[in-house]
Order: C-alpha cells, then sequence, then structure tokens
C-alpha cells in the first residue's frame, strides 16, 4: 500500500473512545459505603459507543446500567448483556412486553404506566420488575407528593408485578451548599417510608447522581446513578475529583494554503486576515457535531500548538489559522483531548458555546468514526 493510498484509507475524523480512562472514572466513583453503581449508557453512551461502555461497565463489577428509553434496554439484551437494566422513560405505548420479557427493570410514576405493565406482565407470563420514581423537587419526572400514596397502594395490590426499587433525581447536587441536597433526600427517605407503610418491600434504594456520588454521602443509600462522571464531565467547574476525559476527537488538514492580509474567510466573510498567514482547512463540521459557536473562541491543536478556528464553522468543515508554523497536509488536529496535554476538553467547547458537556459529547457524530482502546470487556464490531 502506498502512503497516498494509507492516507486515503484513513477517517476524516475519529472519536477515539479510552476504557481505560472509563473504568478508572467509575472507580473514583464507586461509593466507599460499600453502595452499588449504576452506569448510565442512554444516548448511545453519552455518545462513546453504549454496547461497548456497557461491556466495560460490567466487566469491572458495575451492579446496574441505567438507560432511558425501552429501545436502548433491548439493543443491551440483544447485545448479549444481561446486566440488571434500569429503564426510565416508559409510559402506557412503548414496547411493554418486550421490556417485561427482556427481564428490563421499568420505571413507573403514574399508575396508568404501573397499570400497562402489570398488562404486559400478564401477557408474557411473568412478574414485571418495577422500581417507583418520586418526585423530591426536581419537578421533571416522578410522581407528585400527592399522588405518591396513591401510587404506592395500588401497586402493592397489583398482581404479576414486583416494586424492588424506589428513586428519585436530585437538582441541585453539584451546588456545593448541602441545603436543598439535604431537603430532596428528607423528601425521599419520607416517600419510602410511605412506600413500606403501603406493604411494600424495595430492595433497591437510589437517589445519587454523578455529583452526589462524590460529593453528598448521605444521598448514597444502596446504589448510585453515575452518567456524566462515568465519561470524564466534572459536574462543577471549580471542584475537581479527578475525573478523565474518555473520548479524544482527532481530525487532519485537508488542505493548507498560505493567504495575503485582507483575505475574508469562509461565508459572510465573518473573519478576515490582519496579516499575511497560512489556513487549515479541517474537514469536520456543525453536520458532525462540532458547534458552530466554536467559531468565535473555538481552537484545536496542531503539532502540539494551540491555534484558533476562524470564520464561520461550515456543515462538514472549518478552517485554523496558524500564522506561519510549518503545518504539513495530513497533519493531525486535535479538536477534543486532554488539558493536561493542553488540549481542548468538552468542558472548553462548552464554556465557549454557552452550553454544557453533556451536549457537546451527545451531539458529536454525523460522519466521524468510533475506534475503541483498551478495553476491558468482550470487544464488539
Amino acid at each position: 500500500m502506498t502512503s497516498g493510498e494509507q492516507l486515503h484509507a484513513r477517517p476524516l475524523a475519529t472519536r477515539i473512545v479510552d476504557h481505560a480512562a472509563i473504568a478508572r472514572n467509575i472507580e473514583r466513583l464507586r461509593p466507599s459505603s460499600g453502595a452499588g453503581i449504576m452506569v448510565v449508557v442512554k444516548a448511545d453512551g453519552f455518545g462513546h459507543g453504549m454496547l461497548d461502555v456497557a461491556r466495560t461497565a460490567v466487566a469491572i463489577g458495575a451492579e446496574w446500567l441505567g438507560v432511558a428509553t425501552v429501545d436502548e434496554a433491548l439493543a443491551l439484551r440483544a447485545a448479549g448483556i444481561d446486566a440488571p437494566v434500569l429503564c426510565w422513560l416508559a409510559d402506557p405505548w412503548t414496547r411493554l412486553t418486550d421490556a417485561v420479557a427482556a427481564t428490563v427493570t421499568i420505571s413507573c410514576a403514574n399508575i396508568e404506566t404501573l397499570r400497562a405493565v402489570a398488562d404486559a406482565a400478564r401477557i408474557t407470563g411473568s412478574t414485571a420488575q418495577v422500581h417507583l420514581e418520586l418526585d423530591t423537587g426536581m419537578a421533571r419526572g416522578g410522581a407528585e407528593r400527592a399522588r405518591w400514596a396513591e401510587l404506592c397502594a395500588a401497586a402493592a395490590h397489583l398482581e404479576a408485578v414486583e416494586v424492588t426499587g424506589i428513586w428519585s433525581h436530585l437538582a441541585l447536587a453539584a451546588d456545593p451548599d448541602p441545603l436543598s441536597t439535604t431537603a430532596q433526600r428528607e423528601a425521599f427517605e419520607h416517600g419510602v417510608a410511605l412506600a413500606r407503610k403501603s406493604g411494600l418491600t424495595p430492595r433497591v434504594l437510589h437517589l445519587a447522581n454523578s455529583a452526589a456520588a462524590l460529593d453528598h454521602e448521605q444521598t448514597w443509600f444502596d446504589l448510585v446513578r453515575c452518567g456524566a462522571g462515568v465519561y470524564g464531565i466534572e459536574t462543577v467547574s471549580d471542584r475537581v475529583h479527578g475525573l478523565e476525559p474518555t473520548m479524544r476527537v482527532v481530525s487532519r488538514a485537508t488542505q493548507v494554503r498560505r493567504v495575503a492580509a485582507g483575505s475574508g474567510v469562509s461565508y459572510n466573510h465573518a473573519y478576515v486576515t490582519e496579516r499575511e498567514t497560512t489556513l487549515v482547512l479541517v474537514p469536520v463540521g456543525y453536520g458532525d457535531g462540532v458547534p458552530r459557536g466554536l467559531s468565535h473562541g473555538g481552537q484545536v491543536v496542531i503539532d502540539g500548538v494551540r491555534h484558533p478556528i476562524v470564520g464561520a464553522i461550515s456543515m462538514d468543515q472549518l478552517v485554523v489559522d496558524v500564522g506561519n508554523a510549518p503545518v504539513r497536509l495530513g497533519a493531525e488536529v486535535v479538536l477534543l483531548g486532554s488539558p493536561r496535554a493542553g488540549e481542548p476538553d468538552a468542558q472548553e467547547w462548552a464554556d465557549v458555546t454557552g452550553t454544557i458537556a453533556h451536549e457537546i459529547l451527545t451531539g458529536l457524530g454525523g460522519r466521524m468514526a468510533r475506534e475503541h482502546i483498551n478495553q476491558v470487556g468482550t470487544a464488539s464490531s
């Protein structure tokens, strides 16, 4: 194979997922109390590859996997992953019979969904495993406190349904002031007491997310649910817990040109060169999840040096001003990497574009390839 053929065989951009970093983050998040950990693999594992992340999590001892949708849960089962799975976005119109038959634990926050799960269990001739969700102050998912006792009473009298867990979600766990988290914990404990008074005997209580797993020991109960932290997202910018970025995004220079001072760059000439300079074309854009907002303040690393993204980011291209740096055609361009190496990470992109790192990671994809390294579980195709 010639060097030219090798160049053309390379993907235009690749997301490199480091499973050793994922495993280390999981261990950092694991409570010292002995409580279990649920690794959240929804949204294709925050863009890292749901099945591969799930295999790594199970291989290093994660007790549960968490997903949003029934389809995500069924994809885990179809791949042969038989660890306990909680699905929390179910309603009477989802594929409940398939989920129950696949031993997926289903979250219920209202009587209508609970009854639909019971119907699915009767159709499949099995007992459905259910976790009831209580709203303790998020005003998003979960049963309202005024209806919680009614939901628990209904669950206690339904055949073919076993309530194995109770859970809620914290709204302000990233706040170093524990008062709001304490209030939610107390509301949760009150809800659990009401559930037990109704005759329910839940074995698994879970309230903590990644931020609480790191900072609020009083919320750990039997299980902590960790999503963002698993993928290296520090939940509060001024408190660092040693979590590592788990995805590196690289592309390459597909065109290198010297331009004169006063050259307008990309659409609408939002950037005009102030001097003679070298511009590098990189074949990724907002169609691949690179936020258009990085047109103003975004940077990449080439040959170990940071350079600014200039001009409007296009659907599948962006331009970098490298000044007089001797960048060669085909040079690696690091879009996301390790701050320890002086490279941008998802949080930096989020700061520049006014969003959160979660949105950055889950938005990446498009035509980017994905490569897995240091896998702990069985590799997938």
